[in-house]
């Protein structure tokens, strides 16, 4: 049975909050109020019906036979129209995901990015990004990972526990493939807060937050993770030769590294793509400052 609308005199079949917002720019409360004597609105939505009735059933089936919505599998970079709305969306400052983001907060499902801590833990993981680590920028989020030797298994262990502890997020072990193993996590603004640029580090400038350079705690943890990740130990008794090198093609990390070690008082030497101490004491006080390799 049709009716018509009170506003436009057109015959349609139920009078909702669809047509005369969209036709008529009024709510349904008010037209409501306008036309008291009319029927609108639908009695009972299919939402609201038990699964076992009939009318329920009948329209799980029509929604196999209902073709897809014309925006699915496009994004605002691919279509004009979801562009559009985007667009919109934003100018009216609408946002449609307020209300799932309330819930997904209360019930843990989605946790907002934590506030990072200015301690060890945090200097030590910036120092291993430098080395090892890797910035990847996604369109709505970021990746983190740290590349180890797969026999590694003290630096992977100790790595995945640090940035769990970092970022209160587990992070994500990849299987072996060619003897390296990753260690990831997603998260948004990961470069923004750990101060460290997007892609590749190759030649980029290196600087480190001011809060490292300020305690020499901060500073040797900030080179253990930089040892860790691109440093060496070897000792070769018959000459009685000892080195601690760290070794990097990045002429600007060398500098930094080269200027920390110097600062914490050891003497060493700077040579094309590593930095070195090579005096007896010196290595094995530093190694043990540092605590290379203890992974206990």
């Amino acid at each position: 049975m049709h009716m018509r609308c009170g506003l436009c005199r057109k015959e349609i079949a139920v009078i909702t909050n669809t047509h005369v917002g969209s036709f008529h720019g009024i709510s349904l409360s008010e037209y409501r109020k306008r036309f008291p004597h009319q029927k609108t609105g639908f009695p009972i939505s299919v939402g609201q019906l038990p699964k076992r009735d009939p009318r329920y059933k009948k329209w799980l089936l029509s929604l196999q036979n209902r073709p897809p919505p014309w925006s699915k599998g496009h994004t605002k970079e691919t279509h004009p129209s979801v562009a559009k709305i985007s667009d919109t969306f934003l100018r009216k400052k609408i946002d449609n995901f307020a209300q799932w983001r309330k819930k997904a907060r209360r019930s843990g499902f989605w946790k907002p990015p934590v506030l990072l801590q200015h301690n060890q833990h945090l200097a030590e993981l910036i120092g291993v990004i430098w080395g090892d680590g890797n910035i990847f920028q996604f369109p709505r989020t970021e990746g983190l990972t740290i590349a180890s030797n797969a026999l590694n298994r003290g630096f992977i262990k100790r790595y995945a526990k640090l940035m769990e502890k970092v970022f209160q997020k587990q992070p994500y072990l990849s299987p072996p493939n060619r003897g390296c193993v990753k260690i990831r996590i997603y998260q948004k603004d990961i470069s923004k807060r750990l101060k460290i640029p997007v892609g590749n580090k190759g030649n980029v400038r290196v600087v480190l937050p001011r809060w490292i350079l300020r305690k020499r705690e901060f500073m040797v943890a900030c080179l253990r993770g930089l040892y860790e990740a691109e440093g060496y130990f070897s000792i070769h008794k018959p000459t009685s030769t000892y080195k601690f090198a760290f070794t990097n093609k990045n002429i600007h990390l060398l500098r930094l590294v080269y200027k920390l070690v110097k600062e914490l008082g050891f003497n060493p030497l700077c040579e094309k793509n590593r930095i070195m101490l090579s005096r007896k004491k010196e290595t094995f006080k530093f190694k043990a400052l540092i605590r290379f390799r203890d992974y206990q």
